[in-house]
């Protein structure tokens, strides 16, 4: 803490009004001492004060200013370290209270970096030849790019992303399995292959991207392995697992977790009601029904209410109300924990985002020259949320019991 407050006196001492004449003498003064050093120092001031300048112009008034245009108020600063090519950079990022804003150098900086290397990793897994990875390169860095750095470049992207795909995990008491189709050439043919995604929740109510995987299908096998990489990396004490309803993921989970919980994802379950609803049942009745036994206070009530919806169809459908007793109990599994978590708990819609911004990007590739294809630009993606993610406040109110 004490080297913390020294840092911020030097730097308050550093402050300047960057458009005088004596702001630039003292930044060149900083560079001609301190070098590097003196140069990483000086972007940070600079841009601290930068982000102060534009919160005053979002907020439409400067501090401490009485303004009738005035859209909202400061709100302090967030510590932020930040990797430059000068070197890490640790920010004070200005907050605001009463309307949304975020730093543009930050965010221009951040999707820069992420537009550089998945550009570098969607042209290479399609197979684009150096010279127009290259091209592409110089338009992004703004500067010549020799082959030789293109590849030494998507090198150490490949190194990278499985680092981390291999990295140590610990406990997660919730874990929550998703999988999604794209299209992928394998031995001459165009087919469907299924990238496996899986996300923990930690003790501590933090929600992380645990893996990710490519198959040719969602057999068991393709399940169980790697659930089996899982664990090899750490993962225990996993204490309930939503997913949707799949035969061979559930024989995987049965294998490699025997005696953990299962959540059958609500969201996908009403979907299914549909599917299995008899001729002259309303749709929206049906449903409204299922909807109060989901969201019954505790299990006993959801039993209840279960009970009656199986009472009222069964006159109507014999084989629709065995459903019902069939399925959907498979859903109120998430009744056996605190009730606080129930909501993030209950179905993989969690996971939606995670779909969604993988989806951004493959379309771009469309089919996939290869399955290594795929499970590179999906790590990416994925490793730039799992980033957000540990920023982000806890995805739980409670720490799990």
């Amino acid at each position: 803490m004490a080297h913390r407050d020294h840092r911020n006196q030097e730097e308050f001492e550093l402050q300047v009004d960057l458009d005088s004449s004596d702001g630039f003498q003292e930044i060149c003064d900083l560079l001609i001492d301190h070098g590097f050093d003196g140069m990483a120092r000086a972007l940070r001031i600079m841009l601290n004060e930068a982000m102060k300048i534009e919160r005053s112009q979002v907020l439409g008034a400067q501090p401490y200013q009485r303004s009738p245009g005035r859209r909202g108020y400061a709100n302090g600063y967030k510590p932020k370290t930040v990797q430059t090519r000068v070197g890490a950079l640790e920010l004070d990022v200005p907050q605001t209270r009463g309307i949304e804003f975020y730093p543009s150098s930050l965010e221009r900086g951040a999707r820069s970096e992420r537009a550089l290397k998945l550009a570098i990793a969607e042209m290479y897994l399609q197979g684009v030849s150096t010279r127009k990875v290259t091209a592409v390169m110089e338009q992004l860095c703004g500067r010549e790019v020799t082959s030789m750095q293109v590849s030494r470049a998507v090198q150490a992207l490949d190194e990278e992303l499985e680092q981390w795909r291999q990295r140590p995990l610990g406990e997660c008491p919730y874990l929550l399995l998703d999988a999604r189709y794209e299209k992928v050439r394998v031995g001459g043919a165009v087919v469907s292959c299924s990238l496996l995604i899986a996300v923990g929740i930690t003790p501590d109510g933090r929600r992380t991207i645990l893996g990710v995987s490519v198959s040719l299908s969602e057999a068991e096998v393709h399940w169980r392995d790697f659930l089996a990489q899982l664990q090899a990396r750490g993962l225990h004490g996993v204490q309930q697992v939503t997913s949707d309803d799949h035969a061979g993921l559930r024989a995987a989970l049965q294998a490699r977790l025997q005696g953990v919980k299962w959540q059958r994802c609500q969201f996908h379950l009403a979907k299914n009601l549909l599917d299995h609803l008899p001729p002259g049942v309303s749709q929206e009745e049906a449903s409204a029904d299922l909807r109060a036994v989901f969201n019954a206070p505790n299990r006993i009530e959801a039993d209840r209410l279960l009970e009656l919806m199986v009472a009222k169809y069964a006159p109507v459908s014999k084989k629709f109300a065995a459903w019902l007793e069939a399925n959907v109990p498979e859903g109120l599994t998430v009744f056996d924990f605190p009730s606080e978590h129930r909501r993030r708990l209950r179905t993989n819609n969690g996971l939606e985002r995670l779909n969604r911004e993988i989806k951004r990007r493959t379309r771009v590739a469309s089919i996939f020259p290869n399955e290594a294809s795929l499970l590179r630009l999906a790590t990416a993606v994925l490793m730039e949320i799992d980033d957000e993610w540990q920023t982000e406040k806890r995805y739980l109110s409670k720490t799990t019991p």
